[in-house]
C-alpha cells in the first residue's frame, strides 16, 4: 500500500485549496457567525469551512474500496451517513432546521452505519467480555448521535475541534502502528490530513469556521471509525474512547449537569469547561495549546497501554477520565454564568 502514500498530501493540499474557496464562497454569500452574548468569539467571522474537510476524505473512499484498504461495509457505512449528516449540518448552517428534524437525520444516519458495520461487537471488562445484543445495537446508535452532537458542541473555539480530530486521528494510527493493525490505519489518517489542511485557516485566530457541516461530519466519522475497529479488537473501542477523552468528558459533563438543573439542553450556551478556560485566559490559543498537550501527554500513552501494551480498557478509561473530570469541575463544566443568573427585584 505504500504506493497510495500521496494520498495524504493530495487530501491535505486539496482541503487547504478548498477552504481557501469556503471562505470567499462564505464572505459573498454573507453566511457570517456574529458574536452576541453566547459567542466565545469577538470578531465576524466566515463559517461553513468544515465542507473541505468532508469533500476532501469522501473522494478518497472509491481508492479504498478499489484497492481493498478498508472494508466495504465501512465504505457505505461512512459515505451514506456521512453525507448525510453533512448535508443536513451544511442546510442548517446556511438557515436553522428545528432540532427534532436534526436529531431525525442524526439517528436515521446513525442506524444506517450500524446496519453497516454489524452493530456494536463484543466488550471487554475485567471479568471478561459481554455481548449486548440487541441493547449493545441500541447503545451503538446513541453513542453515534451522542459523539455528533458533542463534536458540535465543543466546536466553540478557535483551532479547538481540528486539534482534537488530529491527535485522535494520529493517535489511533499510532496504536495500530504499533500493534499491528496496519489495516486500520488508513481512514484516521487520512481523515487527520483534511483536517490538517483546514487547520490551517481555523487556527487561533480563526479565518473561518468549521460549521456544523464540518464538526458533526468529524464526530460521526470517529464514532464509525470507533465501533469498525473494535470488531478488529474489542480492546480498540477502548483506546478510541480514551482518546476522544477530552471531548467526552467535557460535553457529558456539562449535559449532565444543565439536564439536572433543568435548562433546556438544545438551546445555545458558554457553559462548556473549555469556553470558562478561554474567557479566564482571555485567548483562545492557550485552551486549544492545552487540549493538544493532554492529548499527546496523557491521553495516547494510555491509550498504548490499553491497545498494544495489554492494560485492561476499563481500567484505562478510568485513570484517563479522572483528571479530565477534576479539570471540568475546576473550570465549571455545565455551570451558569455569573450574568445568567436571574437575581430578585430587591438584589437578595
Amino acid at each position: 500500500m505504500n504506493h497510495l502514500l500521496w494520498l495524504a498530501p493530495f487530501v491535505a493540499a486539496l482541503a487547504l485549496v478548498l477552504t481557501w474557496f469556503l471562505r470567499r464562497y462564505a464572505l459573498s454569500r454573507s453566511l457570517i457567525d456574529i458574536p452576541n452574548t453566547r459567542s466565545s468569539h469577538s470578531i465576524p467571522t466566515p463559517r461553513g469551512g468544515g465542507v473541505a474537510i468532508v469533500v476532501s476524505f469522501l473522494v478518497t473512499l472509491p481508492v479504498f474500496f478499489i484497492n481493498g484498504m478498508a472494508l466495504p461495509s465501512v465504505i457505505w457505512a461512512l459515505l451514506g451517513g456521512g453525507v448525510a449528516v453533512a448535508i443536513l449540518g451544511f442546510l442548517d448552517d446556511h438557515g436553522h432546521i428545528a432540532a427534532r428534524w436534526r436529531l431525525l437525520g442524526h439517528f436515521s444516519a446513525a442506524l444506517w452505519a450500524i446496519f453497516w458495520i454489524d452493530g456494536l461487537p463484543a466488550i471487554t471488562f475485567p471479568g471478561g467480555m459481554i455481548n449486548l445484543s440487541w441493547f449493545g445495537n441500541v447503545a451503538a446508535v446513541f453513542y453515534l448521535v451522542w459523539l455528533l452532537n458533542l463534536y458540535n458542541f465543543m466546536d466553540g473555539i478557535d483551532g479547538l475541534a481540528s486539534v482534537e480530530a488530529m491527535c485522535v486521528c494520529l493517535g489511533a494510527c499510532l496504536v495500530y502502528l504499533l500493534g499491528d493493525y496496519s489495516m486500520l490505519i488508513w481512514l484516521p489518517l487520512l481523515l487527520s490530513m483534511a483536517v490538517l489542511g483546514f487547520l490551517y485557516w481555523n487556527f487561533p485566530p480563526a479565518k473561518i469556521f468549521m460549521g456544523d457541516a464540518g464538526s458533526g461530519f468529524l464526530g460521526f466519522v470517529l464514532g464509525v471509525l470507533s465501533l469498525a475497529a473494535a470488531w478488529q479488537n474489542a480492546d480498540l473501542l477502548w483506546v478510541w474512547l480514551i482518546l476522544l477523552g477530552v471531548f467526552i468528558v467535557d460535553a457529558t459533563f456539562t449535559l449532565v449537569r444543565r439536564l439536572v438543573r433543568g435548562d433546556k439542553v438544545y438551546e445555545a450556551h458558554r457553559s462548556h469547561a473549555y469556553q470558562f478556560a478561554s474567557r479566564k485566559v482571555g485567548r483562545h490559543l492557550p485552551v486549544t495549546l492545552s487540549v493538544l498537550a493532554i492529548n499527546l501527554l496523557w491521553l495516547t500513552p494510555i491509550a498504548i497501554g490499553v491497545g498494544v501494551l495489554g492494560l485492561n480498557g476499563l481500567l484505562g478509561l478510568v485513570i484517563a477520565y479522572a483528571p479530565l473530570i477534576a479539570l471540568a469541575v475546576k473550570y465549571k463544566a455545565g455551570e451558569l454564568e455569573i450574568r445568567d443568573v436571574v437575581f430578585p427585584a430587591n438584589g437578595l
